[in-house]
């Protein structure tokens, strides 16, 4: 079983946290001695943003809403407006955060902020100058409270602040698309008949919706 697993199931009592509604499969080990730190608080314990970022605000966030995580800086705002813009489901908008944090660490096309990344031209469809959308997602703010929103922040802010060994995939996949969203072609050019990445851990993609490309330059 993977640490993950073992760390998300751990603490699913401790936060409250419905796991019926995950699109993830977790079980414990038998063998496994759940802990949990007793003198760091518990917003700062690497298990809580594991969870925040697998589970979120359930969909009842509106009728009994949690805190916000600490810490919703700017990076976090921008990170939050990409993955909202590209997918309401958690598992696929955490997917999606760790592409844009790879652009950003790796200063991909020279974009060293996530806010530089998000504005990219013509690299995350929401955001170019066009878009029909693109005046909404710009001026979405943490108060905004409908509960997809309140969950991209929630994973926004684990994906900005988690240990790298928590990444998916390898630091060079930066590319994604989805079938679905293409008009008249199945997959961009820059695909190149390039094999899309699946992600580690106990991911379930489907492919239709996303696929990841690493190496792409």
């Amino acid at each position: 079983m993977s640490k993950r697993a073992l760390i998300l199931w751990a603490c699913v009592g401790t936060l409250f946290l419905s796991a019926a509604k995950a699109p993830m499969v977790f079980e414990p080990s038998p063998d496994a001695s759940p802990t949990t730190a007793v003198d760091t608080p518990l917003t700062e314990q690497p298990q809580f943003q594991l969870l925040s970022a697998a589970y979120g605000p359930s969909q009842d966030a509106i009728e009994h809403p949690r805190p916000q995580p600490t810490g919703l800086d700017e990076s976090t705002l921008w990170l939050a407006r990409a993955i909202y813009s590209e997918t309401k489901l958690p598992h696929e908008q955490e997917l999606v955060a760790w592409v844009i944090r790879n652009r950003m660490e790796t200063k991909f096309r020279g974009r060293g902020s996530y806010k530089d990344v998000v504005l990219d031209p013509y690299q995350f469809s929401a955001f170019n100058p066009d878009a029909s959308r693109r005046q909404f997602f710009l001026s979405l703010t943490p108060d905004l409270k409908l509960p997809a929103w309140q969950q991209a922040l929630w994973i926004a802010h684990y994906v900005r602040h988690a240990d790298p060994v928590f990444r998916p995939f390898s630091i060079e996949t930066r590319h994604f698309f989805s079938e679905r969203s293409m008009d008249d072609q199945r997959s961009p050019y820059w695909v190149n008949h390039q094999q899309f990445v699946s992600p580690g851990w106990d991911y379930r993609v489907n492919k239709r919706r996303f696929r990841f490309y690493k190496e792409i330059s």
